[in-house]
C-alpha cells in the first residue's frame, strides 16, 4: 500500500520540479528583453539629445563655405580660425570672462552662506529655529523674478545698476533657499559622533566646521554648486534688465549681439556656442560622482 502511494506521488513531485525549472527561465528571458529595451530607449534618447550638440561641435571646425555647401558632414580639415575669430573679433572673450566672474563669485558666496546656515539649522538647538528654517525655505515658493521691480529700485538707490557686483549679490541671494534645503536635509542624515569627538578634543566651532563638517558635506555641496552654476551661467533675464554697458554683458546677452553680427558666418556661430557650453560641460563632468552621491544619500538610510 505504501509502495503504491510512493510511486503515484513521485510523478507529481517530478512535475512540480519541472515546472519550477521552467518558470525562472521565462522570467530571465523577460528580464533580458526588458533590460535590452531599456538600454535601446536610453541610447535613442542620448542620440536625440546629443546629436545637435555633436553637429555644432563638428561644424565649429569647418569653414563657412563648406558648411553652406554641405550643412551636415565631417570637416575636411580641422580649422581653428572660427574659434580665433569668435574669441577676438566677436568679443566672446569679454562675455565669457564676465559670465565666469559673476557665476563663480555668486556660486561661492551662495554655497558658503548656505553651508553655514544649514549647519546651524541642522545641528544647533535654539529658540525660533523652526521658524527661521521655514523663512529660508519659503523662498522656494516665490519665483525670484516676481520681485524684479523692488529689486530694480533697491539696486538703483544703492548704485548697483550696470554693476557686476549687483548681479553677484542677486544670484547668490536667489540661490540660498534651495541650497539651504539641500544641505540641511543632507546634514540631518549624518551622524553627530564625529562632531562630538572633535569637541571633546578641544576643537572650536570654526575648526569643527572647516575640518569635520565641510568634508562630510561634499556631496551636498556639489549638488548645490551645480544647481546654482547652471541657471546662473544661462540666465538671460537679469543681465538684460540690470546691465547697460556692452563690455559688462554676460554670455547669454552677448550671444544675442553675436548672432546679429555673424548671422551669415555659421562656423563662427558654432564656435561661439561651443565656447559658451564648455564651462557647463566641465562642471558636470567634474561633479557627476558627487552629485549622484548627494542625490542618493537619503535612499540608503
Amino acid at each position: 500500500m505504501s509502495t503504491t502511494t510512493t510511486l503515484r506521488a513521485a510523478p507529481r513531485r517530478a512535475s512540480k520540479v519541472g515546472a519550477g525549472t521552467v518558470r525562472p527561465r521565462g522570467i530571465r528571458q523577460r528580464s533580458l528583453l526588458h533590460g535590452a529595451g531599456s538600454q535601446l530607449l536610453l541610447w535613442t534618447y542620448a542620440a536625440i539629445a546629443f546629436g545637435p550638440l555633436l553637429l555644432v561641435l563638428i561644424g565649429s571646425f569647418r569653414p563657412n563655405a563648406e558648411i553652406l555647401r554641405a550643412p551636415v558632414g565631417l570637416p575636411s580639415s580641422f580649422d581653428l580660425s572660427n574659434y580665433t575669430r569668435a574669441w577676438q573679433t566677436a568679443s566672446i572673450s569679454t562675455y565669457f570672462v564676465n559670465s565666469l566672474t559673476v557665476t563663480c563669485a555668486s556660486v561661492a558666496l551662495c554655497v558658503s552662506v548656505s553651508a553655514m546656515t544649514a549647519y546651524a539649522l541642522a545641528r544647533w538647538k535654539f529658540r525660533g529655529r523652526a521658524l527661521l528654517a521655514a523663512f529660508f525655505l519659503s523662498g522656494l515658493m516665490i519665483p525670484a523674478k516676481l520681485g524684479l521691480l523692488p529689486v530694480f529700485y533697491m539696486f538703483q538707490s544703492m548704485g548697483l545698476i550696470d554693476s557686476r557686483i549687483g548681479l553677484v549679490l542677486l544670484y547668490a541671494a536667489s540661490g540660498i533657499p534651495f541650497s539651504v534645503f539641500v544641505i540641511m536635509g543632507f546634514m540631518r542624515g549624518l551622524p553627530g559622533e564625529l562632531e562630538e569627538a572633535a569637541r571633546i578634543d578641544g576643537a572650536n566651532e570654526g575648526r569643527l566646521f572647516v575640518s569635520v563638517v565641510l568634508p562630510l558635506m561634499r556631496p551636498a555641496l556639489a549638488v548645490a554648486t551645480v544647481f546654482q552654476f547652471a541657471p546662473t551661467w544661462n540666465d538671460f533675464f537679469y543681465p538684460l534688465v540690470l546691465l547697460r554697458s556692452g563690455d559688462k554683458y554676460t554670455i547669454p546677452v552677448g550671444l544675442t549681439r553675436f548672432f546679429g553680427e555673424f548671422a551669415a558666418d555659421r562656423g563662427t556661430l558654432f564656435a561661439g556656442l561651443v565656447i559658451a557650453l564648455v564651462p557647463l560641460a566641465v562642471v558636470f563632468a567634474l561633479a557627476t560622482k558627487q552629485i549622484v552621491a548627494g542625490l542618493t544619500a537619503g535612499m540608503s538610510r
